[in-house]
């Protein structure tokens, strides 16, 4: 099954928040909606690298950037962050992005890289156009400290009744989640293994919100 059927990816605004996965999520979401027709703008709320290999406009005017959406199906937009080599929320507003482009999906989270994440209070950014926010969570962080896998760890471990010298586990994320309460469903990235789908199992079973799992690098996907 493709990713955008079972995060049931609708026309509009999308926001990904979480851990270490976002960006990859986003443009396999993307080159799906894409191949199916439809015209894709992927960008941020707070900063993103620019994609290789496709279009990434740079403070792009409407007329442009509709134009580059006719063409490609699928780009990316934002304004430059100065030094860094990354864009920012683009300058034109989420409502006539949203008007512009059939899908606009949202990275509104950063996370270090690491495969989870417990959020401060001004995180996450995610526009208020949004119909549905992805949570991105990482297998690999399951067994190891909490410290090493968290982004945000002390809040992390608050948040899941843990020490930060505790392992991560199905049971401390699916709290940290249903404590922040941020997301309308859950995927479960880097799951390769039959211990990984039992973990990811272990995860959805502690969830209300719909959960899928799978491993972005090979494209391969299953509900929980």
């Amino acid at each position: 099954m493709k990713l955008a059927e079972l995060l049931e990816i609708r026309p509009g605004v999308t926001a990904v928040i979480g851990g270490g996965g976002k960006t990859t999520l986003l443009r396999v979401l993307g080159e799906e909606l894409a191949a199916a027709g439809g015209r894709v703008l992927l960008c941020a709320s707070t900063k993103i690298f620019p994609f290789p290999g496709l279009e990434n406009l740079a403070d792009p005017g409407e007329e442009a950037l509709a134009k580059a959406l006719e063409a490609r199906r699928l780009v990316c937009a934002g304004s430059p962050v100065p030094g860094t080599g990354k864009l920012t929320a683009p300058g034109i507003p989420m409502s006539r992005l949203a008007a512009l482009a059939d899908y606009v999906l949202v990275e509104a989270d950063g996370s270090a890289g690491r495969p989870f994440k417990a959020h401060a209070p001004h995180e996450p950014v995610i526009p208020a156009q949004a119909y549905q926010t992805v949570l991105v969570a990482g297998a690999s962080g399951f067994g190891r400290p909490i410290r090493e896998c968290a982004h945000r760890p002390e809040r992390y471990a608050q948040l899941a009744g843990a020490s930060q010298d505790d392992a991560a586990s199905p049971e401390t994320e699916a709290a940290v989640l249903r404590a922040e309460g941020l997301h309308d469903r859950v995927f479960l990235n880097q799951v390769e293994t039959g211990k990984d789908r039992r973990l990811a199992a272990g995860l959805a079973a502690r969830l209300s919100c719909p959960a899928a799992a799978g491993a972005l690098r090979r494209k391969e996907f299953f509900a929980c």
